[in-house]
């Protein structure tokens, strides 16, 4: 029996170096186009950063903002190249609900997308110092859904390079003064160094988390505080599991297979030792 080119794809992706994810998956794209859609909506990449033409400001892009080749900006609420046509209300020219397709939020939605785009711009600032944050919500028949986006890179120059991406989608279910969030968190961290002694080193992966809350609701800000909540505590949450479980095993490995000072230290260090242990045992 063939085996399905869409899990084809997604297996070989999960093989190769997610630093280099948006290559591998432009060059699976060109050899089989039919899956490009159902790729770019599911495979989540490194975040780009593109600059919005109405207010000068930098925005980050992906598959939730996207219609073809043109990106909405959350700070003008405007297509870049611009569309020929777009619906409003998170319903484009063709009736998809949801992201992309020329989709436009509510006026309500888009009212609580500028306010979440300000609140994690200032989340951004304390957490990262420095950085790009992006928001992007839309409609749904029964409430609403968004995301969002936060990157920082390291400064340009020296022998250490990182960059962080980390992606929060949620869907948020009204039912009357309450509401069901789910959060779906993907951190993307690719982190590089280049010593002469050393030698080089480049260490990168990602990361998916989910989970869902019944929070209460008084009204729409309230929804900004409890998805800022989430995401605060996802990030909490994903940033100590990265640091004590996968950078520590990576270090005890290392450790291990490589010393970092000369033989000849380490045999007159292990043999104090000995002569210590010796002494006590006396």
């Amino acid at each position: 029996m063939a085996a399905d080119p869409y899990d084809s794809a997604l297996d070989l992706l999960r093989r190769l170096n997610p630093k280099h994810t948006t290559e591998h998956l432009n060059a699976i794209i060109s050899l089989v186009p039919d899956l490009a859609e159902d790729l770019l909506s599911s495979v989540d990449q490194p975040l780009a950063v593109k600059r919005c033409k109405q207010t000068g400001r930098e925005y980050l892009i992906c598959d939730y903002n996207r219609d073809g080749d043109s990106y909405r900006s959350p700070w003008s609420n405007q297509f870049d190249p611009p569309l020929d046509e777009g619906g409003a209300g998170g319903v484009g020219a063709a009736g998809s609900e949801g992201a992309g397709e020329g989709a436009i939020p509510s006026e309500r939605v888009r009212k609580m997308e500028l306010k979440a785009n300000d609140a994690f711009d200032v989340y951004r600032e304390l957490y990262y110092e420095g950085g790009v944050s992006s928001v992007y919500f839309w409609n749904l028949d029964d409430g609403f859904a968004g995301v969002v986006l936060l990157k920082k890179s390291s400064t340009p120059g020296g022998g250490a390079e990182g960059v962080w991406d980390s992606i929060h989608v949620f869907e948020a279910i009204e039912r009357g003064r309450n509401t069901h969030y789910k959060l779906t968190s993907t951190v993307i961290l690719s982190l590089s160094a280049a010593a002469g002694t050393l030698g080089d080193l480049d260490l990168s992966g990602n990361m998916t988390r989910q989970v869902e809350q019944d929070l209460p609701v008084e009204n729409d800000d309230s929804h900004i505080a409890n998805v800022g909540r989430m995401v605060e505590d996802m990030e909490l949450k994903m940033r100590n599991l990265l640091q004590e479980v996968y950078f520590g095993k990576a270090k005890d490995v290392v450790g291990d297979l490589r010393s970092v000072g000369s033989l000849s230290e380490g045999a007159r260090d292990r043999e104090a030792q000995r002569e210590i242990i010796g002494s006590m045992k006396r």
